[in-house]
């Protein structure tokens, strides 16, 4: 028995070893890392190619082989997919509450995205950041709301992004002391309630 345990382990090592990345890819993802790190600090305005490139350590050249420009790589910098669940498979009113845990996860669980405080920190000045923040809602908070809002859904949607883009800014781009220092169930629970007053006070 052992002996069939060990001859298997060896042909699983030999067969299912994981594919190791290219030089290309390393050096994507380098890009890429440099400028979610550059974008969230300095926005997009402040950030240069030559920035991004000092800090991936490469030629800036390779950032426009490899990803045509800053306004393309700012657009995959500040992909977000926020992974909402489905808000009427929960009770009514826990949506708010449900609402603001799972942002909170989204942003600081494991797997942690920069893409939102990305946007947020470069909209105010910048069209093509401003653009991609009005998708993401559009596309992603806006339907999900739509299902509990009816007709209403476009302003309660607005209303909510109002609680959920405040938090993100003052929490990870303004940094705000108080906010930062507030505990992630109290934030659940007073963001959540607004969030909820929304929910319940849209129109059937």
């Amino acid at each position: 028995m052992l002996e069939f345990v060990n001859t298997r382990w060896h042909f699983l090592t030999m067969t299912d070893s994981p594919t190791k990345k290219t030089k290309s890819d390393r050096t994507r993802e380098a890009i890429l890392e440099a400028a979610r790190l550059l974008f969230a600090q300095k926005g997009y305005d402040g950030t240069t190619v030559r920035d991004i490139a000092a800090a991936a350590a490469i030629d800036p050249a390779m950032v426009i082989r490899y990803f045509g420009g800053k306004d393309a790589l700012f657009a995959r910098a500040a992909d977000l997919d926020l992974r909402l669940p489905d808000l009427t498979a929960l009770p009514r009113n826990a949506v708010g509450e449900a609402l603001v845990r799972h942002f909170l996860t989204v942003w600081e669980g494991d797997g942690g995205t920069t893409a939102l405080p990305i946007a947020l920190r470069s909209a105010a000045s910048n069209d093509l950041a401003a653009a991609r923040l009005r998708e993401i809602f559009a596309t992603q908070v806006a339907p999900a709301i739509a299902r509990l809002a009816g007709p209403d859904a476009p302003a309660v949607a607005g209303l909510v992004a109002t609680q959920i883009l405040g938090l993100a800014f003052t929490r990870y781009v303004l940094k705000l002391p108080p906010v930062v220092a507030l505990p992630r169930e109290r934030l659940v629970a007073e963001v959540g309630r607004s969030i909820q007053a929304y929910i319940d006070g849209a129109r059937p």
